[in-house]
């Protein structure tokens, strides 16, 4: 006999299993390969500088162009995730990127290497918050927030991976040989992927999908049959065509707009520091190794910070959660600034602002996916994350502006500590906005929307 059963209600009920375990798995090497590629591109800027006798000003399209290619990734890919699928998409784009690393590595010139790595990064661009996504529609309420800021742990450790193996192998292999290796474990990552991962039952439940593919996903995990199921989400049905569209409807209008505030300010604060710390710290007499091991200290910890406010966001209200992290975050940034004669307190305080501010990045990622209901989830989280790409590329700019105009060592670190507190208080808006949404005391409700 047929029977009717609402999806989100059985995976909230079901144990997370190795289905469960393969998605994160999965999503994980793809983050991590983005992880690995921002970093990468810090410590072989200066191999690059060397070999076409750059000045700082000629190199700095270079950096703004992955970020640009980033920005324009997420904003197309979210859409085409809601359209053609999270797997399909997250697979797509994964080739892409690594395919153009391939090429980048035997640019001729400059010219050509900013224009293949715009293209490099409309790939990691559109693969990134897509994975946020297929994530989150995998996992239980209950588990979600640890679990999808578990997964995003790849970046950090991906940023941390690459930067120590390129500050190590570049005076060997080059810039080109960093490249290639960013060209070639994403292509052994596609394939993998074909095979393991599947697609996300919530997209196919929305876009009505033969509903014997969705039950094996289900059976597989409930470990129930549901052969004879029809799933159903309970979920409010937009009245608007679009998945853009959605994001703007009503009440929701306030969220995403001081959503977008904290991305912006955020990955702002992460890129710069990813981007000039290396430079900051050789200006001050430290040699490029120990300056990857100092840097690699903000993303470990952004990887601890990630597991840890994960955890919290599970138990307490994570947006108050992610605005004291963030809080605290401005806190060590301004301590990195006080510590400049000394490297392991300086170490500390990069420690610090890792679990602060990198660690609630992954945080709010997973909280930005519970904030959509599921036809426009992967375009919500892609263009929150393009408007923090947009962040990005004006901290990687600010970063040398700020050095061409003499700051002092401690002076740019208060500088950069204000965008650390501004999240700190979007974040605590954004409490207040989400309980007027949703009316209820507890501002996620268990099906992980914001309900209109």
């Amino acid at each position: 006999m047929t029977q009717r059963r609402e999806l989100q209600a059985l995976i909230d009920a079901a144990p997370i299993g190795a289905l469960q375990w393969r998605v994160i798995i999965c999503c994980f090497l793809v983050v991590m390969m983005d992880g690995f590629d921002t970093a990468a591109i810090g410590f072989i800027a200066p191999d690059i500088r060397a070999h076409w006798q750059l000045t700082a000003a000629e190199l700095a399209p270079l950096f703004g162009a992955g970020l640009l290619g980033l920005t324009a990734g997420a904003l197309l890919c979210g859409p085409l995730s809601d359209r053609f699928g999270r797997k399909r998409v997250i697979e797509w784009c994964v080739a892409f990127f690594g395919i153009l690393s391939l090429l980048s590595a035997f640019s001729p010139d400059l010219q050509t290497l900013v224009i293949l790595r715009f293209l490099t990064g409309l790939g990691l661009g559109g693969a990134m918050p897509n994975t946020i996504t297929m994530t989150s529609e995998y996992l239980p309420a209950r588990r979600r927030g640890a679990l999808v800021t578990l997964m995003f742990c790849g970046f950090t450790l991906g940023s941390a991976f690459g930067g120590i193996v390129s500050a190590q192998l570049v005076g060997m292999i080059g810039w080109a040989g960093i490249l290639v290796l960013g060209g070639v474990l994403p292509m052994i990552l596609f394939f993998y992927l074909l095979v393991a991962l599947p697609e996300s039952p919530r997209w196919m439940v929305r876009r009505q999908r033969p509903q014997a593919h969705i039950a094996r996903l289900v059976s597989e995990m409930t470990q129930e049959r549901h052969d004879d199921t029809i799933f159903w989400l309970d979920e409010p049905t937009s009245v608007h065509k679009g998945s853009i569209g959605q994001l703007f409807a009503g009440r929701q209008l306030a969220i995403t707009l001081m959503l977008w505030v904290v991305f912006f300010m955020s990955l702002l604060i992460i890129y710069l520091l990813s981007s000039w710390m290396p430079t900051l710290l050789n200006h001050r007499g430290i040699d490029l190794q120990h300056a990857s091991w100092v840097t690699a200290a903000f993303q470990i910890g952004g990887t601890m910070g990630a597991i840890l406010l994960g955890v919290l966001m599970d138990k307490f209200n994570p947006f108050r959660v992610l605005a004291v992290s963030y809080a605290l975050g401005a806190v060590c940034i301004v301590m990195i600034g006080l510590s400049e004669n000394g490297l392991w307190l300086m170490a500390l305080a990069i420690f610090g602002t890792g679990i602060g501010i990198s660690g609630s990045q992954v945080g709010l990622n997973a909280l930005t996916a519970m904030l959509y209901p599921t036809q426009s989830r992967a375009t919500g989280v892609s263009w929150a994350n393009a408007i923090g790409r947009c962040g990005a590329i004006v901290g990687s700019v600010s970063g040398g502006v700020m050095m061409a105009l003499n700051f002092s060592f401690d002076t740019l670190f208060y500088v950069i500590a204000v965008p650390a507190a501004i999240s700190a208080i979007m974040l605590t808006l954004l409490t207040l906005a989400v309980r007027r949404t949703t009316r209820v005391p507890n501002p996620l409700p268990a099906t992980g929307v914001v309900n209109k």
